[in-house]
């Protein structure tokens, strides 16, 4: 599998090095990241071409680093089923900065760049129907922003008894605990089997 992954990097680095920043593969998978403006264009190549085929967006998500200057990572992960391989696209944004859309290349990108919106708040361009996918509508703020606070907003649920959608403010069911993780079988006077060996 990493013979076909640097396989990969290599031929794309040759003949679509101008769109790639970087390469690398993690974790048994290849990473490529690109410019902002070069997405669309990489995303193109990595459908059409013979050599990748990567013709099913698996998913986009985003990723959240606040002490950056370009806060946000939209992570595009692709697959190709001739290839049998899959293969991750990341591209930097800053808070106040634009993605291109991708559905125009994939147009199952709709959902999952609704998705990013909602979450993260980053925004893309030339999107058909950019709107809250995942929260209400009168929402305010991007929960999995890291600086979101937990508390201090309203929640939206059904109730049965008013046979309404009611609006409350948030309320954490379990305070955070400290665990301390240990097993109910430490500390007893009796070796279980197996146990023995453990010493040795």
């Amino acid at each position: 599998m990493s013979e076909a992954l640097n396989e990969l990097a290599s031929y794309l680095t040759e003949v679509r090095g101008n769109l790639i920043a970087s390469s690398e593969i993690r974790y048994g998978e290849l990473t490529v990241t690109t410019y902002r403006p070069e997405l669309i264009e990489l995303l193109a190549f990595l459908r059409d071409d013979v050599q990748c085929e990567y013709v099913n967006l698996v998913d986009i998500c985003g990723v959240d680093w606040p002490a950056r200057a370009e806060r946000f990572d939209v992570v595009y992960h692709l697959l190709s089923p001739r290839q049998n391989l899959r293969i991750r696209v990341k591209v930097a944004v800053a808070e106040d900065e634009a993605v291109a859309s991708a559905t125009a290349v994939y147009p199952g990108a709709d959902w999952f760049e609704r998705e990013v919106w909602d979450m993260y708040g980053v925004l893309f361009t030339g999107h058909p129907d950019l709107r809250r996918i995942l929260t209400d509508y009168g929402f305010e703020g991007h929960p999995l922003r890291k600086d979101f606070p937990t508390t201090g907003f309203v929640e939206v649920r059904y109730d049965d008894a008013a046979k309404r959608v009611v609006y409350e403010p948030v309320e954490l069911k379990q305070e955070f605990r400290n665990f301390d993780f240990l097993s109910p079988w430490e500390g007893t006077d009796y070796v279980l089997p197996g146990d023995e060996k453990a010493g040795n």
